[in-house]
C-alpha cells in the first residue's frame, strides 16, 4: 500500500470505459479521442467506448472533452467480464483468459 496516498500499487492495466456526452459528436473526432468508438444513441447522446491506459489518460481525455465544450453526462468503467473478444482472438481464447 502506498503510505502517502493510501492506494495499493497493483499493476496498472488498461480498462474499458463508456463516456456519455450530451448531443451528437461528429465521428470525425474519433482519431482525436485515441481510437475510441463513437456511437450516436437515439436519446440524442454520444457514447465514446474504448480502452484507456490509466487514470492519467482518462483525465487527458476528459480535458479534451472539456476543451471542446461538450457536456459530459456520465463516465462508466465497464465490467471486464462483459468485454467483447478482441479482433485477433477467438472466443475460446478470451474465455480461457478470463477464468
Amino acid at each position: 500500500m502506498d503510505e502517502i496516498n493510501g492506494f495499493t500499487n497493483a499493476r496498472q492495466e488498461t480498462r474499458r470505459y463508456e463516456i456519455r456526452l450530451k448531443g451528437h459528436l461528429e465521428t470525425r473526432w474519433a482519431a482525436w479521442f485515441d481510437g475510441m468508438s463513437i456511437t450516436h444513441a437515439s436519446d440524442g447522446t454520444t457514447i465514446l467506448t474504448g480502452r484507456i491506459a490509466d487514470q492519467a489518460a482518462l483525465h487527458g481525455l476528459l480535458q479534451k472533452l472539456r476543451d471542446l465544450g461538450v457536456p459530459l453526462t456520465s463516465v462508466t468503467e465497464l465490467d471486464p467480464a462483459t468485454e467483447p473478444p478482441q479482433p485477433h482472438e477467438s472466443r475460446t481464447t478470451r474465455e480461457r483468459r478470463t477464468r
